[in-house]
């Protein structure tokens, strides 16, 4: 089967991992000789309630036994995703009672950055260095990173960089601005948070000149830093909410949030401002609706920040500079990138999942599934010392 993997389908990298899966459960995931693997990284922050969560699997089922996909979006009315839209705006300030769904976190992106430029009339957009929005054409376009961006250029204009927590670059908002484009904790950039009131500020800019807020939830929503939404930390609101990854514990999806009375341009001048066809799947939207409620349900959200502390007091080395970020969106620094690779790579053979982070080289994942058992983190924390234990630094002649 390996063989083709490398031949039919198509890959990202010039060296993929290429491990073999059986099935996955839990905290672990299964390759196809048997072995256990613990999984730190829970799919890139996707499985939320680890993997095969048993709600999760029954509301599918119980899905694909009724109907699985019989109308465009927006068309008919069906149950799951009625449902799931209001219990979300139930959960969410009163601005952002209305919820658009597709099929990625890039796809709500798009949806979102086209909602601003409709609501404002402006063309504008303002995004931040080493910010990761997706990679589709205009997620691509506010990608913070030029060498993953020259390859694919021209993208669509009139885009502005801002530094990430610089009070400074805050005068780039202006009255020509549609929309503010904001990862609410900075992902691909090392889990980076915002300080010093940052969102706070941008937020009262936005407000002076008419700007949009759009914060990119993606990765950091549902539960991941103990709080539903990661900018409920920091005491401001956003005008747009994108969403995807952990809200339906693995399945493809994304959406973004606004106003009843934004969304509505787009039903008309023109009609079917924007479409898809399988965003709102109700199968899909049933697994959103049973993760929230078991979110909500039950601890793990609050639990994220015990959890927090648990690998902060078990991860403790003279190699391990730094741990950034919150709740269970963690990152480990080092020193250089060949601690990083040698601690990655030489997990995955005692089979423990690590990964790397898209821009900062330094930087070691850790975002396990929220349902993460303490005796879990401690294993795969042991593991990490064990083998930073023995690292050994490549000597040039």
């Amino acid at each position: 089967m390996k063989d083709d993997f490398f031949k039919y389908q198509a890959q990202t990298t010039p060296y993929p991992l290429a491990l073999e899966i059986s099935h996955a459960k839990g905290s672990y995931i299964y390759d196809t000789d048997g072995n256990a693997h613990l999984d730190f990284v829970a799919g890139v922050s996707a499985c939320s309630l680890g993997h095969c969560h048993p709600e999760i699997v029954k509301a599918i089922k119980n899905q694909l036994n009724k109907y699985m996909h019989v109308m465009v979006y927006g068309e008919y009315v069906q149950q799951s995703a009625v449902e799931y839209t209001k219990l979300l705006a139930s959960l969410l300030p009163k601005n952002l009672e209305t919820t658009y769904l597709v099929n990625s976190g890039t796809e709500a992106i798009e949806g979102a950055l086209k909602l601003a430029r409709r609501v404002t009339g402006r063309t504008q957009f303002i995004a931040a260095n080493h910010a990761y929005h997706g990679n589709t054409m205009g997620s691509l376009s506010i990608m913070g990173f030029e060498e993953r961006k020259k390859a694919f250029r021209p993208l669509i204009p009139d885009v502005t960089f801002l530094q990430f927590n610089s009070e400074e670059d805050l005068d780039k908002i202006t009255v020509k601005t549609a929309g503010v484009v904001l990862e609410t904790i900075q992902g691909g950039a090392g889990f980076i948070l915002p300080k010093g009131g940052y969102l706070k500020k941008v937020r009262q800019r936005c407000d002076e000149v008419g700007a949009l807020l759009i914060l990119d939830e993606i990765q950091p929503g549902f539960g991941r830093t103990g709080k539903l939404f990661a900018f409920e930390h920091y005491g401001i609101t956003p005008d747009i909410l994108v969403i995807g990854k952990g809200m339906a514990s693995g399945l493809p999806v994304g959406a973004f949030v606004a106003s009843h009375q934004m969304m509505a341009s787009f039903q008309d001048q023109p009609k079917l401002g924007h479409i898809t066809t399988f965003g709102g799947n109700p199968v899909i939207a049933s697994a959103c609706l049973a993760t929230l409620k078991v979110l909500t349900d039950n601890q793990f959200i609050a639990l994220a920040l015990v959890k927090e502390k648990l690998f902060k007091r078990f991860l403790v080395h003279p190699l391990i500079m730094e741990i950034r970020g919150k709740g269970l969106m963690l990152a480990m620094l080092f020193e250089n990138a060949e601690i990083v690779n040698y601690l990655i790579l030489s997990a995955a053979r005692k089979k423990l999942i690590l990964f790397w982070l898209l821009f900062e080289p330094k930087a070691v994942r850790i975002s396990p599934p929220l349902t993460i058992s303490e005796e879990e983190i401690e294993e795969g924390c042991g593991q990490i010392i064990e083998i930073l234990n023995c690292y050994q630094p490549t000597t040039v002649n």
